[in-house]
């Protein structure tokens, strides 16, 4: 069934015959039975095992070999001669256009040695298993290695996608345009060609997991049947360390995501050295992933090894593999067949006797498994078609990175680094690839060394288009084509709009009930998708549980403790909403994959992703910029904002710089609505942009910030600006009769201090304020920025105006903005006001206090605006400048137990 195991201490004194008969056993329960009920019973023992006093789990690793045996492995079904002509090309054209972007008036980079080790990796898979988008049963989500784009841009020349101009667009986006083409995977640099972002380490695993999990996800609440579509994700053994990488695991265990492959390229390397010198990396995540719950599947030696291990029969071959460590195996790529012959096989005489027949060129040539078609594919086989277990699988497949590149390039520490091949380099690496290309055209100009295609109609370029034809079309390919939604009519929107009466709300409450609006809504109430990091009942969202219920493929099987509350929690396979648990990167994935499911699976679905807002970009920022990249689309919601308004939590929840950080994604809309009824225009416009017929915009996300502290909510005023509310700026109140005039600014929880602080000013010291309500600092900013270089690229045409100075044109009198953030926020549009500016921000450490007394400590509540608005007259000879003193000694400015703006508790 498989290679002989080393031998065991632990088995002297057992009878072999006997132990022969168990193994013959499990092998006939296996072949008859299957896997499944192999695992199962093997898991029974396993129990029996622990309950009579044994340790049934002592080892959660194999013997360094392959997994699938000689006699297990399937027949491959292509042809090897073909597939390894045009691999050649493949490696060549790879390498070339990196060598030809290094040309000394560009030198722009890139990678030669990720794609050369892990080439036969990715061709089997895309001769014999990626379905393109076109199979009758969906395409694949493939997540190519970052560094190994330069060979799918050679693939895409040899299928006829890329031109040679294409190629030596490569990493010059604009210089080369139309031409250029992205260093990774972009798909929003490239937005036909590339689906996944990924050279973000640890990203892409974890955008992997959810993609599964959001395929079943989509099956489970019928919207389209990805039964037949498989998620693979291509990762180097040294990404492996991202936390990201590993850490989300269980949920693909949990959920039993057998449509979930990852491909690790255990090439023993990081960036810099070796991944695992004084240990086995292939071993240690064989480990992990089985402790996880994932099946492993190891592919580490090649079919040249395979007499090798069949006359180990006395185990020293294996030990002498499971004994070398990772740091060793690199220098013997780096050395020669005799030094291999020397330092591995040398160990031990039966190990030398094994290769006494063997000359040294013989023993070079001993392949890894991950250079293996055969091996290969039946690692893949074992994955896919062979894995009825209900569990992800991983491939575990040993490579050597810059395979074939010579001895400059394979196995050196610093061959990531390495962009540029010698004369000699390339004639060697010519040679190994058998490329007509001559000696003279190298020695002309080694930056200008020729790509090389036979021509569409050569058998192996043929063979090349039919395999891709019969899999349904190209890979990787992104496609937008989505079906259209039918968006919800206004009135949807008008309970948002009436405000909360006597009652009190706060903003997260007035979001929650117009998304409970939504989600009845016939036409895209079944296609929003929330998503929560086990904080719905803190938002008051535990009220969708009995009815939208929490999706979970196994269901409930459990009898919940609060089922007969009206509020129970309630788990479904057809559920609606992603409970993501205490993860917000794995709330991230879930929010990207949902989010571009309209390319994806031409399903636009509409993630609504809510959370304390303090958690969101400090956390994860880098999975939002792969949003980004990815052009996801939809609604994030930053719940409890703001520094001084989640009373009693403290430093780490106090959240005064994420519009700050948001501000930085271009992609990203950020909105500090005061209303519910600001809430519902600004929802609106979003669904609007992101998911109408007519957008010319849609790839960018709605980033909203929402506030616990419960205020009376108005109603939408009849002559609501709308225009403003969406583009950042309203006036809600306009202050009247005679005497010095001033702005007052605020956004989210401060605009009703700013109306608070007009009425003192008016009654206590005569001034006549304005208020404005800014419902997004970072649009006025975007736009002002736009106008700005509007003129000075075009200084011969009409100026645009920014938007912001034209509202705020004829208003008279200093401006004071105050707000929840750090002064940054306001800060953004302090350059394109007319008028004198002075911003009062939440800056520096948060800290556990009521709300009064931390917006004294900060000086952002009503009496400080009052304060800095009389001063900044006083400078302006508007009024006297000692009535500013005079009010800050009435109002108590520097006593902290003197604040009173804000409500106490009241967490609704």
């Amino acid at each position: 069934m498989t290679n002989e195991p080393a031998t065991d201490p632990r088995l002297d004194g057992v009878d072999p015959e006997e132990l022969s008969e168990w193994a013959e056993s499990f092998e006939q329960l296996l072949r008859v039975r299957g896997r499944g009920t192999a695992a199962a019973v093997l898991r029974s023992l396993d129990e029996l095992a622990t309950g009579s006093g044994l340790d049934g789990r002592e080892s959660v690793t194999t013997d360094y070999i392959n997994t699938v045996g000689v006699d297990q492995e399937p027949v491959y079904p292509g042809d090897e001669h073909l597939e390894r002509a045009y691999r050649r090309l493949l490696r060549w054209n790879a390498a070339v256009l990196v060598q030809r972007a290094q040309r000394p008036d560009v030198g722009v980079g890139g990678h030669i040695s990720t794609y050369a080790g892990a080439a036969t990796l990715y061709e089997v898979g895309l001769n014999h298993f990626f379905r393109g988008p076109d199979h009758p049963g969906g395409g694949d989500q493939v997540f190519f290695q970052g560094h190994a784009s330069p060979g799918m841009y050679a693939r895409g020349f040899l299928e006829g996608r890329l031109t040679e101009a294409d190629l030596d667009g490569f990493r010059q986006e604009k210089s080369q345009a139309p031409h250029g083409m992205s260093s990774y995977p972009h798909p929003r640099l490239m937005p036909s060609f590339w689906q996944f972002p990924t050279v973000s380490m640890g990203i892409g695993p974890m955008n992997a997991i959810y993609q599964a999990q959001f395929n079943r996800y989509l099956q489970g609440r019928g919207i389209k049947d990805t039964s037949e579509q498989h998620v693979w994700a291509f990762l180097g053994d040294g990404e492996m360390d991202e936390p990201e990488s590993r850490g989300l695991l269980q949920l693909a265990a949990n959920d039993g995501l057998d449509n979930l492959t990852f491909v690790v390229n255990c090439n023993l390397q990081r960036l810099d050295g070796p991944v695992r010198g004084n240990g086995k990396i292939v071993q240690e995540l064989e480990a992990f992933f089985r402790g996880a719950g994932w099946n492993v599947v190891k592919v580490l030696w090649g079919r040249e090894w395979d007499p090798l291990l069949a006359a180990d029969t006395g185990g020293d071959l294996v030990r002498v593999m499971n004994e070398t460590l990772d740091g060793d195996y690199q220098t013997y790529k780096g050395e020669s067949g005799a030094y291999i012959r020397e330092h591995f096989f040398g160990r031990s005489p039966a190990t030398s006797a094994l290769v006494a027949g063997m000359n040294d060129d013989q023993i070079w040539r001993l392949k890894r498994g991950g250079h293996d078609y055969h091996k290969v594919y039946a690692a893949y086989h074992a994955a896919t078609a062979g894995n009825d277990s209900g569990k992800p699988t991983v491939v575990l497949a040993k490579t050597v990175k810059g395979y074939g590149l010579g001895a400059s390039f394979e196995a050196r520490n610093a061959t990531h680094q390495m962009k540029k091949l010698t004369a000699p380099d390339l004639k060697l690496f010519r040679d190994l690839l058998q490329v007509p290309v001559t000696d003279a055209q190298i020695d002309a100009d080694v930056y200008a060394v020729p790509y090389y295609s036979p021509g569409p109609d050569a058998p192996e370029i043929a063979y090349l288009r039919e395999r891709r034809r019969d899999l349904g079309g190209f890979v990787p390919e992104r496609r937008n084509r989505p079906r259209q939604l039918t968006l919800p009519e206004p009135k949807v929107f008008d309970i948002a709009r009436k405000g909360s009466g006597k009652q009190q709300a706060a903003t997260t409450m007035a979001f929650v009930r117009l998304l409970r609006d939504l989600m009845r809504d016939k036409g895209i109430g079944s296609r929003i998708v929330p998503i929560i990091p086990d904080e719905a009942r803190t938002f008051g969202m535990d009220s969708f549980f009995p009815t939208a219920k929490i999706y979970n493929p196994q269901g409930q099987q459990y009898t919940a403790v609060d089922r007969s509350l009206l509020l129970a929690y309630k788990e479904s396979e057809k559920g609606q909403i992603l409970h993501t648990g205490i993860n917000e990167a794995g709330s991230m994935a879930a929010f990207t994959a949902a989010g571009t499911s309209y390319a994806t699976h031409g399903e636009p679905m509409i993630p609504v992703y809510i959370f304390y807002s303090m958690f969101g970009f400090q956390r994860t920022g880098d999975a939002m910029w792969a949003a980004m990249d990815q052009m996801a689309r939809g609604f994030i919601i930053g719940a409890t904002a703001g520094r001084t308004t989640l009373t009693g939590e403290g430093l780490q929840h106090a959240d005064g710089h994420s519009p700050v950080l948001a501000a930085t994604n271009p992609a990203m809309k950020v909105y500090d609505p005061a209303y519910g009824y600001e809430i519902a225009h600004i929802v609106q416009a979003g669904l609007h942009q992101m998911y109408g017929a007519d957008s010319t915009d849609a790839n960018v996300m709605y980033y909203l910030t929402v506030y616990n502290e419960p205020m009376q909510q108005p109603a939408e005023p009849d002559d609501v600006d709308i225009d403003g509310i969406v583009r950042g700026l309203h006036r809600i109140a306009t202050g009247e009769g005679d005497g010095p005039r001033c702005q007052l600014m605020g956004s989210g929880v401060s605009v009703p201090w700013a109306l608070q602080a007009a009425k003192l000013l008016r009654e206590d010291w005569g001034v006549v304020a304005d208020v404005w309500s800014v419902t997004s600092w970072t649009e006025l900013r975007r736009d002002a920025l736009a106008a700005e270089r509007d003129r000075f690229l075009h200084p011969e045409g009409e100026s645009r105006t920014a938007y912001v100075t034209q509202k705020l044109a004829g208003s008279m009198g200093p401006i004071v903005a105050s707000t929840d953030f750090a002064s940054e926020v306001p800060d953004q549009i302090r350059q394109f006001l007319p008028n004198a500016f002075a911003t009062l921000g939440a800056d520096g450490h948060g800290f556990s206090d009521t709300r009064a007394a931390a917006r004294r400590w900060f000086h952002i509540d009503v009496h400080s605006m009052v304060v800095r608005a009389l001063q900044m007259l006083g400078d302006a000879g508007q009024v006297d400048p000692s009535i500013a003193a005079e009010a800050a000694q009435r109002y108590r400015l520097l006593d902290v137990t003197a604040g009173t703006t804000g409500a106490a508790g009241g967490d609704s």
